[in-house]
């Protein structure tokens, strides 16, 4: 019986596309790559290899490096055709994991020195990954593990790097609205319709 396909299965189909791997290998990879914009990859992918063996899309062999046994699995025909049908479909519309900004939806609940901390630790881990990324392009320039394929990771990383700054600039822009406000359950003077007016004119700029 086929499983069910999701996009965590072709993307591990296409990680196997570039070349075989160990599911510690793939996880290797997941993280310095698909994590960035599809992280529930990394929780499936000791299981999805499998399903895509049973599903005749992938191989598994069996290898021993010196006493140690491993799993090394690849792709075949068959899921190599899987995946181009899979880049033909349209793509389903984006969607967003932060729970920062979930804990900012709810921030009236608590207190400012909560909101703030929020806000503190979102900056924080959105400048730990623009060093991260800085990084990643840095040593593509240097030595490139995949030259044949450095255009597509290139235009991703580029996504990546702007949602990071995206953040900073957000998170800036919230801290100036936050200081403007008595508490986190009163804007108190704050001109809420002010700011609501001038992000419907920078959304109707945004698509001319």
């Amino acid at each position: 019986m086929t499983t069910r396909r999701t996009p965590t299965t072709y993307a591990i189909l296409g990680l196997l596309n570039v070349q075989s791997w160990t599911t510690y290998e793939l996880a290797k990879q997941v993280q310095r790559s698909l994590s960035w914009f599809w992280p529930r990859a990394e929780r499936k992918l000791y299981d999805e290899p499998k399903r895509l063996v049973a599903d005749g899309l992938a191989t598994a062999t069996k290898e021993t490096t010196g006493k140690r046994p491993r799993t090394v699995y690849g792709i075949t025909d068959a899921g190599r055709d899987e995946l181009r049908r899979w880049l033909d479909a349209p793509p389903a519309p984006p969607t967003t994991e932060f729970e920062g900004l979930v804990k900012l939806f709810f921030a009236e609940a608590g207190s400012l020195e909560q909101l703030t901390t929020t806000l503190d630790a979102i900056a924080t881990e959105a400048t730990e990954r623009i060093d991260v990324l800085r990084g990643r392009a840095d040593a593509a320039i240097d030595e490139p593990r995949f030259p044949g394929r450095q255009h597509v990771s290139t235009v991703c990383l580029r996504l990546a790097l702007d949602q990071e700054v995206a953040v900073l600039r957000w998170v800036g822009w919230v801290r100036e609205q936050v200081a403007q406000w008595p508490d986190a359950a009163d804007p108190g003077a704050w001109d809420g319709d002010r700011v609501l007016a001038e992000l419907a004119a920078d959304a109707r700029a945004a698509v001319g």
